[in-house]
Order: C-alpha cells, then structure tokens, then sequence
C-alpha cells in the first residue's frame, strides 16, 4: 500500500510566531539543525514559513533594480516591487517581516507520491501539513522522503 504524507511527517514541530524577533529564530534554526520553520498565529493557523533563504537577506543585502533614463524618466529593466519586498527583508525585525506568506501545503492523507511532486515542481525544502482548519500537524520535508526511501531499499 502507497505510504501518505502521515506516515512519513514528523510531528515534533517546532514553529514560531510572526512577532518572534528573528535572532530567536536563528538561533533555534542553528541550534536544531533544521532550515525552516511554519508560522502560525494565535489560533494556530499557518501563516507562513521562514527560512534560511529567507533569512539570508539579512546578511547578503539587496541590489536595486537595474534602470536607464529616458528624457529624465526613470525606466526600470526589472519589477521595481520585488526589490522593495527584498527591502523590507533586509530590513526586518521580526519573523512576520521575513516569512514567506501563503506557503505551499498539503495534507496528512495525501499520497507521499504527490508531495515529493509538488515539492520538486515548486522547489520547496519542506511543506507544512495541515488539517481542515489549517492548523498546522505535521511538517514533511525532502530528508523525511529521502529516509523513506532508504528505509524501502532495505
């Protein structure tokens, strides 16, 4: 029988909340050994996810988008607004300002199949599992797939 998204996830969770100061995340990130976390809010609903590439924008900056003048126009050669969403990482305090909102998801009956596709098709590390209220229940990342795998090899 095709093993589900339960049966592989782990349900140890360690989350944050998006007014935890990012130095407590950073902190449990490297003291875990893990390179994400869900957010959720009071409820427990998922809220979004931090990550270490999301936390890399603190240390590496942000480039502004290239531009060329036109007749004292400023024209710019890319989507000004995703230079002022890496802004706001650099800049910010908080989980809430880092985090990626609307994380991808997926839910503990689905096949592990489904999710090792979708984490491929979206390049993500790890997907919250979430029940029908949204709360978060589990988390599956890519090694918990890998270890699957290897454990089925023998």
């Amino acid at each position: 029988m095709a093993k589900t998204v339960a049966d592989v996830m782990s349900r140890d969770l360690i989350t944050t909340r998006p007014e935890t100061q990012l130095n407590e995340v950073i902190k449990i990130l490297a003291e875990r050994h893990i390179s994400g976390l869900p957010v959720i809010d009071a409820a427990g609903k998922l809220v979004g996810v931090v990550s270490e590439t999301d936390l890399m924008w603190k240390e590496s900056g942000v480039t502004p988008p290239a531009y060329i003048m036109l007749l004292d126009s400023v024209i710019y050669l890319e989507n000004p607004g995703r230079y002022e969403r890496e802004l706001h990482k650099v800049l910010g305090q908080t989980v809430g300002d880092v985090m990626t909102p609307n994380a991808v998801t997926i839910t503990p009956d689905q096949p592990l199949a489904d999710a090792a596709r979708i984490m491929h098709e979206r390049k993500v590390h790890r997907l919250p599992v979430v029940d029908e209220a949204e709360r978060v229940v589990g988390i599956l990342t890519r090694g918990d797939i890998i270890r699957e795998m290897a454990a089925e090899q023998g």
